[in-house]
């Protein structure tokens, strides 16, 4: 009798996992579905359960594998504000999600400034007289170690993190003036701009981690396949010398020794390499999306050699993620470093980032960058005005995605010529001319990365009087920025480092 029982419990321990029946965490009430795209639904149920999905009158039935999991891909569909609802039946439940939309799901990743809720944005105040809004929908879940700076983990967090688990509480919303506060403000006003200029509904997933760096966002074995970032994998991430040191240090201290579900990787936490992306984005892979908003980069610009290959990794996931979604022209859209004083921040090399960044998108297509440097908080790593920054945002979506002729970005340079004495600095993106933002004279060019150098707007092009030509041409070259070159609708000049070529 002994032996009944304990087989008897044996089987109970070892009984298949999926016991309900239920849809993937990003179905809920409130979504927002992908249109113009194959829709696709999924989840977990027993094994070999018959299982119905109910959607705009249609229905597709399945029987679930051997593991337990389910899909069904229903017909794209065009743009639609009614809300619909879809359904789950099997012999022994009913699951029904209600209030969905079909519009565009946009992405945001990144690390705090992405995540920045509306609550603490300039704007706020003004902004809740517009903040219920049915065609806008967020899916904003919690993670593990939010604001949790210079202390360890408490068990239940740990217990969590051993288990695969980063993200929590994970539910679309509808925007009123209570849900909106914690969203991510850049989103909000990027969601804001194209559900009303194309009257579509818009969904906005934010899997931004406040702190987090790079890495964490991008796919372990993508990292290790990679020969110039593999070192950044296969020891304990904890004390990897290939890995931003602020990230390692915070690391260290959340953990505190503790067990967190140790592998050759280290213990799990939301900066650990490829860490964000197995818990985070790889589980809605098969979702089709608009595209990704992208706002990081404080994190991995505190040391030279961090800033140096930023670029190169930023590519590597951009072309990850349009592999795996199976999309290459997936639209990918990230916003500049801002500026800062060194004072209270290490900043010190952030003019190099901001470079690095301007740089990349003159290497890849569909990619887009919003300038923010003029907009910084001298002593804040967080500047409160992100309208302007989501706005920025949205000009490149209007422009590229949605066919409207709109000027996606402030001047860029195109070429430095030594001619005459002179350095002429030519620029695209200028609109209908460039001028000046506070009508003063022109400021933010150097011919040494350091001093200032006395600089003339003539026409579009941005004249420096100097007898010998330098090698570089420098534009905002400090980490707090003084630049003021704008083009006419108001953007700002991007940072550069722009070797200058002599012409007889």
């Amino acid at each position: 009798m002994r032996c009944l029982l304990l087989t008897f419990v044996l089987l109970l321990a070892f009984r298949p996992m999926h016991s309900q029946i239920t849809f993937a965490d990003i179905f809920t009430d409130n979504m927002v579905l992908q249109r113009d795209q194959p829709i696709r639904i999924w989840g977990i149920a027993p094994p070999q359960s018959k299982i119905s999905i109910y959607f705009q009158n249609k229905v597709e039935s399945v029987v679930t594998d051997v593991k337990g999991n389910w899909e069904v891909v229903f017909d794209e569909q065009p743009a639609n504000s009614n809300p619909q609802e879809l359904i789950l039946k099997s012999p022994q439940q009913t699951i029904t999600l209600n209030n969905l939309l079909i519009g565009d799901v946009w992405l945001l990743l990144g690390q705090s400034n992405m995540e920045w809720p509306m609550s603490g944005e300039m704007h706020f105040e003004e902004e809740l007289k517009d903040a219920n809004n049915k065609q806008l929908r967020f899916y904003n879940p919690k993670y593990i170690g939010k604001n949790i700076y210079g202390k360890a983990y408490n068990q239940d967090e740990r217990k969590k993190l051993a288990g695969g688990e980063l993200f929590y509480d994970k539910k679309w919303e509808e925007s009123d003036t209570s849900t909106f506060k914690a969203m991510s403000a850049i989103g909000y006003y990027f969601g804001k701009q194209i559900s009303n200029k194309k009257g579509i509904p818009v969904g906005l997933i934010n899997l931004s981690i406040g702190g987090a760096p790079l890495e964490t966002f991008i796919a372990l074995e993508t990292l290790k396949k990679n020969k110039k970032f593999s070192k950044k994998t296969g020891s304990n991430w904890l004390y990897n010398a290939h890995l931003p040191d602020w990230i390692r240090e915070r690391g260290r201290e959340n953990i505190n020794g503790n067990q967190v579900e140790n592998n050759s990787n280290g213990p799990n936490h939301g900066y650990k390499p490829g860490f964000a992306f197995s818990t985070g984005i790889a589980p809605i892979l098969k979702m089709p999306i608009k595209g990704i908003l992208w706002y990081q980069g404080e994190s991995n610009a505190q040391e030279k050699e961090r800033v140096e290959e930023y670029p190169e990794l930023q590519k590597l996931m951009i072309q990850d993620y349009r592999k795996k979604w199976e999309n290459p022209n997936l639209p990918f859209y990230w916003v500049q470093l801002s500026s800062i004083d060194t004072i209270n921040y290490d900043s010190h090399f952030w003019p190099e980032f901001r470079d690095g960044q301007r740089r990349l998108l003159e290497e890849m297509k569909n990619v887009g960058m919003a300038v923010s440097s003029d907009i910084g908080a001298r002593h804040d790593v967080h500047p409160r005005n992100k309208k302007a920054v989501g706005n920025r945002l949205a000009r490149w979506a209007l422009n590229q995605e949605y066919g409207q002729d709109v000027l996606v970005s402030g001047p860029l340079p195109k070429s430095a010529i030594y001619k005459n004495d002179s350095i002429i600095v030519d620029f695209e993106y200028i609109g209908n001319g460039l001028s000046v933002s506070n009508s003063k004279s022109l400021r933010g060019f150097s011919l040494n990365g350091k001093t200032e150098a006395a600089a003339k707007l003539k026409g579009d092009k941005v004249f420096i009087k100097t007898s010998e030509k330098p090698k570089f041409i420098y534009y905002n070259w400090q980490p707090w920025a003084t630049g003021n070159l704008i083009n006419s609708e108001g953007l700002p000049a991007s940072t550069f480092k722009m070797e200058v070529m002599k012409r007889d």
